[in-house]
């Protein structure tokens, strides 16, 4: 099976940079690929993707060496289950909130004995190999969102879910779930304090965190604090932030 390289490059302790794509576009998806990241996200829940093009999407992104990986729109095995046949080598959850909700993740992203993902004669098996049945559970990675109160006081038991490899941090709903308005790293003290928290007890139960971020600095701030998957920002908003500032130019 083709090996999954963020956990390559996690068993290195570093920090995978990780693209994610808004849009369903084909074309920004392999560019974003083809870009230095070692991973690129489709966005099933906030983008304009869903299950009808993702097929397309993984094989866009499969033609470059990031590893495909999609936000899922909920915690529904059928979902779950197609992403991966599709393609996907890493799922992200989110809104989840409970430890029984990690596991309905896992369980649903894992062939058995170990869960109760249904076999299908797939399309990843041209892109990951004739073997992905036999490596598929340790490869895929299987990441839960933090970004509620209740998701954050019940960390430490999503965190001991078998299977789980970690969690990743949704910094503008976490920033809303606790009374504040979002903002940029550094806005405010009180979700700077609980993703911290977050990063430190995940790296206790060994396991991995990542984030999205408001920019490259701001991927760059978070990686000097220990996060091992950082999203700089998603293709939609880089357009729309490079757009303006040539437009600013002009009219100056």
């Amino acid at each position: 099976m083709r090996k999954n390289k963020v956990k390559e490059i996690w068993a290195k302790n570093e920090t995978a940079l990780c693209g994610w794509i808004a849009t369903e576009s084909t074309v920004l998806a392999e560019m974003v690929g083809a870009s230095s990241c070692d991973a690129v996200v489709v966005d099933l829940q906030h983008g304009a993707s869903d299950m009808h093009n993702l097929l397309g999407m993984m094989q866009a992104i499969s033609a470059t060496d990031a590893v495909p990986m999609v936000r899922l729109p909920a915690n529904v095995p059928e979902t779950i289950m197609k992403a991966l046949d599709f393609g996907a080598y890493g799922v992200i959850c989110p809104l989840v909130n409970t430890a029984e909700e990690a596991a309905a993740l896992v369980t649903a992203s894992r062939y058995p004995p170990q869960g109760g993902r249904s076999f299908a004669t797939a399309r990843v098996f041209q892109y990951a190999g004739a073997d992905y049945f036999d490596h598929a559970n340790e490869e895929i990675i299987r990441l839960a969102m933090i970004e509620t109160e209740e998701g954050l006081a019940n960390l430490d038991e999503i965190l001991a879910v078998d299977g789980l490899d970690g969690v990743f941090i949704g910094p503008t709903d976490l920033a809303i779930a606790l009374g504040l308005r979002p903002g940029p790293e550094g806005t405010h003290q009180k979700l700077e304090d609980a993703i911290a928290h977050i990063v430190a007890r995940t790296k206790a139960a060994g396991k991995k965190s990542g984030i999205f971020a408001s920019g490259g600095a701001g991927a760059k701030r978070r990686k000097s604090e220990g996060v091992d998957l950082v999203v700089p920002t998603a293709e939609l908003y880089l357009f729309k932030k490079i757009l303006a500032d040539e437009l600013a130019i002009y009219h100056s």
